[in-house]
């Protein structure tokens, strides 16, 4: 039995934040931002709109795509760095706001690879024979704990939501997924704020997102490119066997390395950087819900999805739609 998917769906935030408007507020540059990163705008949440609130958007919008009804789920995971609250965890949040009933619901936190290890862990139920209809969730509201005078990192991030429903089905879906981590490279990419040490009487309790940017470029170039060597091994596939790559956008540039690595065209390469930013967790449902929708990506095909994140956590999910 294979976990499939059954529909897709994805939520921006209304406000748009451009590069322009960014050049007002930190000493960067549209030219400097484009050229490094490949991003032009990026979303930004509006006061007093969460992530449970982008995430139920999205989620929405799967359920419908997949026809299933909220009592029809019978498990809920929700990848995030950017909870609503400590606890509850948002999944137990979205889970009553969509009336999914007693399900289990429980969130990932596995930084930008938190959608991939979510989708890994549904897919082991699905196999196991314990659960049946599964939605996936990758969610974030990043803009919220960014220091807006840290060039380095504050144009880098946007917020939003993609969601996937994942059924059974006898016919071939998720063929194998695959994750990592190495928490020796955890000051490369970090905050120094949590519940347990450092947090401050202030708004956002003081949480700021710090990274050293070449050196996680290079980490996350070498590392893409090993577990896209595993996971075409563990299929017996070859790199030509691909017809999509839909990778974590965080970089244009990393984006590129991997599809060379791939020996594929760009062409082949779903990239959404430029209008959503780095979104964490919710960058690569963003990117599989704009590819399923725009009618880029259609069933039967084959296609690898991959992300690397703060911690570091990596992780590739080889998939026939």
């Amino acid at each position: 039995m294979y976990a499939r998917i059954a529909g897709t769906g994805s939520y921006l935030p209304e406000r748009v934040l451009t590069n322009r408007e960014l050049e007002s507020m930190v000493d960067t540059s549209d030219q400097w931002i484009r050229e490094r990163t490949g991003i032009c705008e990026r979303r930004v949440v509006a006061d007093g709109q969460t992530t449970c609130d982008l995430a139920e958007q999205a989620a929405l919008r799967a359920l419908e795509a997949a026809e299933l009804k909220p009592s029809d789920i019978d498990l809920l995971i929700v990848g995030t760095t950017t909870p609503n609250v400590v606890f509850p965890s948002t999944a137990c949040l979205l889970q009553h706001r969509l009336g999914l009933g007693e399900c289990g619901a429980f969130d990932v936190n596995a930084a930008c690879s938190g959608f991939i290890y979510a989708m890994s862990v549904a897919d082991q139920f699905v196999r196991a024979g314990t659960a049946k209809r599964v939605l996936v969730v990758g969610a974030e509201t990043l803009t919220r704990m960014l220091d807006w005078s840290d060039r380095g990192t504050c144009v880098l991030f946007g917020d939003g939501a993609g969601a996937a429903v994942l059924c059974a089905d006898p016919e071939p879906g998720i063929l194998s997924t695959h994750i990592h981590a190495n928490g020796g490279y955890g000051d490369l990419l970090k905050t120094d704020v949590g519940v347990s040490t450092g947090f401050k009487a202030e708004p956002g309790g003081g949480v700021r997102v710090s990274m050293r940017g070449n050196e996680v470029f290079k980490v996350a170039v070498n590392t893409l490119g090993r577990i896209v060597d595993e996971t075409l091994a563990a299929n017996q596939l070859e790199k030509s066997d691909l017809d999509w790559l839909i990778p974590h956008q965080a970089n244009l540039r990393i984006i590129k390395a991997t599809a060379k690595k791939l020996q594929m065209s760009m062409d082949q390469v779903i990239v959404t950087v430029d209008r959503h930013g780095n979104t964490s967790a919710a960058s690569v449902p963003l990117a599989l819900d704009h590819a399923i929708r725009s009618g880029k990506v259609q069933r039967g095909e084959k296609l690898l999805l991959e992300a690397f994140g703060g911690g570091f956590t990596w992780g590739a999910a080889l998939v026939i739609y």
